[in-house]
């Protein structure tokens, strides 16, 4: 119930002209729906990081022309550089955000790697996650050689690219596409100047481990101990606390204090509030204080929802609450204002690209009413419709909040607490709906003004409408399933959530109700225009089994609703 946001970090061999990696970048954000994130250049290792992030299609099209300008103005024939590289774009990785997953991530870097070799006649290899064959998933052995040892490489049949033909491209040399996890670049402060403390605790932390010490009697810092040794002299490892967990310790000037500086490459396998809460137990028992946390660049919103419902849940309340609470309590929790002030709109990467054009959920009740009362054709049913059903959806939230919370029933927490977070969800998505509707009649308008004067504008207008009409069809039908699963949290708070409140699920259900039986108009008088009889049959039939067992289930509920108020 995401918009759908890919992140792409293709490496440059290049980091001293500004002028060849102005011209790349320029070609990665001349692409309509992408941001360019960040662009980090490094003269020693004469290598470019670029992050792109934006719609999937968006974004694999920004990768494509960057890596063909690379092609263009890069010569690797004469490049050097401290970092190991294989090719004027050497690796270009797709990373999941939101509404994608890594499965969607790994083709995306197949179907751009295909285009590169085809079009560009640069041979293409995968790694991580798209690795054909697991000897290739790692990107040093696949990088092995680097460019100085390609065209040799190339010649061993065990070494054919995965596309294109195995043919040294002397210019641009060789791209790794692949598909990885967001990498999270975190910092953990401490009340100290004496960065051997946050090593110590860095390497607890950490999923390398450290080396085995002997107590110290004299210091609580592990550092201090003795190295534990095997039979042939070697020092014995133990495996530090976090999996997918990178960390070192130091002193930064800047903040007069010690940092444990942490990677998360794979932040839902380790949390950064379950490391941080470690750490805070690790610095106490060394008689430390851990004083906040910074992030160093961005950062996926489901970190932080994760990390704010985990806070809640420890305080024994709801996380069924609003995204902007659950960030608020994360950003608390985690100490991020500690060293500067955290800003939603920098630090979080679906806030950072997000195209906020304001729309008609982001009016006050009063100018969407105003607006709505014009003659203007748009807004109309549909944004009511999923104004409906969003209202709807919060109020269903509400009663479960407030029985979640409320004394004597404390059986029903765990109920009402996923019941919260799944209204919430809904109440989200249909508020994105009602600019949605919207903006699909007025796509409908645009393609109904195309040209008609030849056949072939009217085949194409003809096509186009009868696309679009399909297209802002399945919005309200959307809306109408949506607001099907609204009423059916209404009857659960209704039966099973707080009887002084059982009005407002009442409320809830009149309201879910409501907003379906308007979303079925808006799909049938769009199904009048559309030529595709067994579309039109699959979705009528549809829309009327979701108004007719809605309608019986509303009068359940409120037949409850009436009992519970009878009976107070």
């Amino acid at each position: 119930m995401v918009d759908k946001i890919v992140e792409c970090v293709p490496n440059f061999s290049e980091g001293n002209d500004l002028e060849k990696i102005r011209a790349i970048t320029d070609a990665a954000e001349a692409v309509d729906d992408v941001t360019l994130l960040d662009v980090d250049p490094g003269a020693d290792t004469n290598r470019t990081v670029v992050t792109i992030v934006g719609s999937p299609e968006a974004v694999k099209e920004s990768a494509f022309q960057a890596i063909a300008k690379a092609a263009e103005v890069i010569d690797m024939r004469t490049h050097e550089g401290t970092h190991a590289r294989m090719g004027a774009t050497d690796v270009c990785p797709f990373v999941p955000v939101s509404g994608v997953t890594m499965d969607d991530c790994v083709e995306y870097a197949k179907e751009v790697g295909e285009r590169v070799a085809n079009e560009l006649a640069i041979p293409v290899y995968l790694y991580e996650h798209a690795a054909a064959t697991p000897e290739r998933q790692n990107l040093a052995i696949v990088r092995a050689g680097e460019y100085e040892g390609l065209e040799e490489k190339l010649k061993d049949p065990n070494w054919k690219p995965d596309f294109g033909a195995p043919e040294f491209n002397a210019q641009s040399g060789a791209t790794i596409m692949g598909a990885r996890e967001f990498l999270i670049a975190y910092n953990i402060n401490l009340n100290t100047k004496d960065g051997r403390w946050a090593t110590d605790i860095a390497f607890e932390l950490r999923e390398k481990g450290r080396s085995k010490r002997n107590p110290n009697p004299i210091s609580k810092n592990l550092l201090d101990g003795e190295i534990v040794r095997d039979e042939k002299g070697k020092a014995v490892k133990v495996l530090g606390m976090f999996k997918d967990v990178k960390a070192v310790g130091w002193y930064v000037d800047t903040y007069s204090r010690a940092q444990i500086s942490i990677n998360f490459t794979n932040y839902k396998v380790s949390s950064i509030h379950e490391v941080y809460d470690a750490a805070c137990r690790l610095a106490e028992e060394r008689g430390l204080r851990v004083t906040g946390s910074e992030l160093v660049g961005l950062i996926p919103l489901d970190a932080l929802l994760m990390a704010g419902r985990h806070y809640l849940q420890k305080q024994g309340r709801t996380s069924g609450v609003p995204v902007s609470e659950l960030v608020e309590i994360a950003v608390q929790s985690l100490g991020l204002n500690d060293v500067a002030p955290f800003v939603a709109q920098e630090k979080i990467i679906e806030y950072a690209v997000r195209n906020d054009k304001g729309g008609l959920i982001s009016m006050t009740v009063k100018d969407f009413v105003e607006e709505l009362s014009t003659d203007s054709p748009a807004p109309g049913g549909g944004s009511v419709s999923a104004l409906l059903g969003s209202l709807a959806a919060a109020l269903a939230s509400m009663v479960a909040a407030l029985t979640h919370g409320k004394k004597g029933m404390e059986e029903k927490k765990s109920q009402m607490e996923n019941l919260g977070i799944k209204a919430q969800e809904l109440k989200d998505r249909l508020s994105t709906l009602v600019d949605a509707d919207t903006e699909a009649f007025n796509e409908l308008m645009a393609a109904m003004r195309l040209p008609k004067k030849t056949d072939e504008q009217k085949t194409a207008r003809h096509t186009a409408v009868q696309e679009s009409t399909k297209a802002a069809t399945k919005i309200p039908l959307e809306i109408a399933k949506l607001c099907s699963e609204v009423l059916d949290l209404a009857d659960v708070v209704a039966r099973e959530g707080l009887a002084a409140s059982v009005s407002d699920a009442g409320v809830a259900a009149e309201a879910a109700l409501a907003g379906l039986r308007g979303a079925r108009l808006n799909v049938l008088i769009n199904l009048a225009d559309i030529e595709d009889e067994k579309f039109k049959k699959g979705v009528t039939d549809e829309v009327n089994d979701l108004e007719r067992s809605a309608a019986e289930l509303k009068r359940k509920v409120i037949t409850q609703v009436e009992k519970v108020i009878a009976g107070a």
